[in-house]
């Protein structure tokens, strides 16, 4: 199984720590998992980005997008093309998105334009409060998920 993973933020960088480690354990086990790392770049930073890849032995990333300091339209738009053309390049079986940010949402449509799975990671809680741009993330999100499961126990 080839797996997308398209992470931007920090708080994804930190749920994916634990996934992609594991995802690794199985593939050293013989396991057939193939994670290919995208990093739009929402958050670039070191202190935003590079030091979570350290801390927390993620791969570094297979693509960098390099994404960032755009208003939430250019943003999600610039990612999806991007995002789009590393996923018909690679040809994943899945694409895993973390949390509620641009990437999340840039990944998700693409994925679904494209007919591939998408698998969301998400922990926290619902606002259902619509003016906030992380909750509208979500709710469009959701829509385009399939129902996937990854058991990682």
């Amino acid at each position: 199984m080839k797996i997308l993973t398209i992470l931007g933020a920090r708080l994804q960088f930190i749920k994916a720590g634990a996934v992609s480690r594991e995802i690794e354990r199985r593939r050293a086990k013989g396991e057939r998992l193939r994670e290919i790392i995208v990093h739009t770049g929402q958050h670039y930073d070191f202190n935003m980005s590079d030091i979570f890849f350290e801390e927390l032995h993620l791969p570094k990333p297979d693509y960098f997008l390099g994404v960032n300091g755009l208003n939430h339209g250019a943003m999600t738009g610039q990612m999806m093309e991007k995002i789009e053309k590393v996923a018909l390049k690679e040809k994943p079986d899945v694409i895993m998105v973390y949390g509620d940010t641009n990437s999340t949402l840039a990944g998700a449509i693409v994925g679904s334009k494209l007919h591939i799975p998408i698998a969301h990671i998400e922990a926290g809680l619902r606002s259902f409060n619509i003016k906030m741009p992380e909750e509208v993330n979500r709710i469009l999100t959701d829509r385009v998920v399939q129902l996937i499961q990854l058991r990682i126990a």
